[in-house]
């Protein structure tokens, strides 16, 4: 009966789903053929690269702009009302002990199936990798239980975020210079495609039990705390190992012709497939238990999540193979051809120019713009949002390739970078707070790891520098500089509807500004 109205949901909305497939297309198509032209137009002019590099290149490009078009529809049709239903579940059993249980448990579940995760491990070769993914998946159920807690019980998200950033910096004065770049890389890659969508929709359905009209705005600011534990836990390893990283550079083979490329590609997609299948597989019997047990949805709607889910699937297959097996060798053999050059300071406004557009191809990006606007009602538009996500990547990939090509450790970046994003916390309503330091996390996903980092790599081998101390931090600088960007729309935001309110931008916002954020301004999200 269940394959029955699979089938019969599916053909019934067959031509919603045409139009909605080819609108994520288009979206999917602007936010990668930017970087698709900047590459060609590099590889003409001055950094040549090998025509199976480029083959592989626009073959992964293609692959990404389908795989991207299928996850964002799958995340918007599945992923969201899991989470949030899974979310206000929860709340109703009015059981503290079991929501936080519950959610410390989803933390571990949810890190555990992300694919960057094994990346990450892979990197630290003197810790086990078991021991790495675990400590790392503890860290985020930890943090995913605290930021439930907040929602719950209403606490400032600004002071949680100096006390453990705070803690961490500490930390990080005792942490091997090898290990520090890996350790701050770990909170933007844990928190990856499979982690946000589900992650920020559990929070608007724990916030929606609630009725006062903070509510919606509290649910920002779990991936924003998530992203802490994996960096606790790495540091805390760091001192216990004492281990020292390593790099091993991940490069294609010589391809002699086009069916040794199609065989490359095709050869990699069961690998994607099985890893995919195995990510999904948790949060899939964790929803079907919540089904089961107490969510008991109708027959429609589950349908609709379970086409969903195939959507997810197909285009998180896709997208891992176009981004690992495409964009891996290209982004390599640019960097290292880039900073061969006379000029090599070029990979600097190079690698901005790149930054300011890859971050459009993230794919949990889309998930976060929509819920802001959502949430907003519109007043923090996703145009906004993408443009100031899209200058602040631009800035940390520039101050990456800056490291590369100086060899500056990157606690020089970070700390004076994470102090400013603090301080502007104070200053901006609190909303713009959440969203920010949400930012960091999911703007720093598979396309940074897969092209941006390996672009710093190819840089620094080709400057002779230490790749483990100076390339490895590109995740790091770029879930940085959002928090910075974002809160600074805050601030001009509150100066623009100030000056339209007839007040100067010092004053206290008292009319349409007050109506809007008033909330925001308190030094509390939401009221104790």
């Amino acid at each position: 009966m269940a394959g029955k109205g699979f089938v019969r949901e599916l053909r019934i909305h067959r031509k919603t789903l045409k139009d909605k497939i080819q609108e994520k297309a288009r979206e999917s198509v602007t936010a990668v053929l930017p970087v698709m032209v900047i590459v060609l137009i590099l590889s003409f002019v001055i950094a040549p690269l090998s025509p199976e590099i480029m083959v592989e290149f626009i073959i992964g490009a293609v692959l990404v702009i389908i795989g991207m078009a299928f996850f964002s529809l799958g995340a918007e049709v599945s992923m969201t009302p899991m989470g949030e239903r899974v979310g206000g579940s929860l709340v109703k059993t009015k059981k503290l002990w079991f929501i936080i249980g519950t959610g410390f448990i989803l933390g571990i579940i949810i890190t555990i199936s992300e694919p960057d995760l094994q990346v990450l491990a892979q990197q630290v070769p003197s810790v086990p990798n078991m021991v790495l993914i675990l400590s790392v998946a503890a860290g985020v159920g930890i943090f995913l239980a605290v930021a439930l807690m907040r929602i719950l019980f209403g606490f400032a998200l600004a002071p949680l975020l100096i006390v453990f950033y705070v803690i961490i910096f500490l930390l990080a004065m005792l942490v091997p210079g090898d290990f520090l770049a890996v350790a701050f890389d770990s909170g933007g890659v844990t928190t990856g495609p499979m982690t946000v969508p589900f992650i920020m929709a559990l929070g608007v359905g724990i916030s929606s039990i609630r009725n006062d009209r903070h509510a919606e705005d509290d649910s920002f600011g779990l991936v924003a705390l998530c992203s802490i534990g994996p960096i606790l836990a790495v540091l805390l390893l760091s001192l216990i190992y004492q281990t020292e990283g390593c790099f091993s550079s991940e490069r294609s083979g010589s391809i002699v012709n086009s069916v040794e490329v199609g065989q490359l590609f095709l050869g990699a997609i069961p690998e994607y497939i099985k890893e995919i299948g195995l990510s999904l597989l948790p949060i899939t019997v964790f929803f079907g238990l919540f089904q089961i047990f107490s969510l008991k949805l109708e027959r429609r709607t589950l349908s609709k999540i379970l086409i969903g889910l195939v959507y997810t699937y197909i285009g998180l297959v896709l997208f891992l193979t176009g981004a690992n097996v495409g964009f891996i060798p290209a982004g390599n053999a640019l960097g290292t051809v880039l900073a061969s050059l006379p000029y090599a300071w070029i990979l600097v406004p190079l690698g901005m120019l790149i930054g300011y557009f890859i971050v459009k191809a993230e794919p949990a990006v889309y998930v976060l713009m929509k819920q802001v606007e959502e949430l907003t009602d519109g007043a923090i538009s996703g145009k906004a949002m993408q443009i100031s996500l899209s200058i602040g990547v631009a800035a940390s990939v520039g101050l990456s390739m800056i490291r590369v090509l100086t060899g500056i450790s990157i606690l020089w970046f970070l700390i004076p970078g994470y102090a400013i994003a603090l301080g502007l916390t104070f200053l901006v309503p609190k909303i713009f707070t959440a969203i920010a330091f949400d930012s960091g996390g999911v703007a720093s996903g598979p396309m940074t790891a897969t092209f941006l980092l390996p672009l710093a790599q190819g840089g620094c081998i080709a400057v002779g520098g230490d790749v483990v101390r100076d390339a490895f931090g590109v995740v790091a600088m770029v879930a940085m500089t959002p928090l910075i960007t974002i809160q600074i729309l805050g601030v001009l935001y509150m100066k623009k509807e100030a000056q339209s309110a007839g007040r100067t931008p010092g004053m206290e916002y008292q009319t349409d500004m007050m109506e809007l954020f008033a909330e925001y301004g308190d030094d509390e999200i939401i009221e104790f």
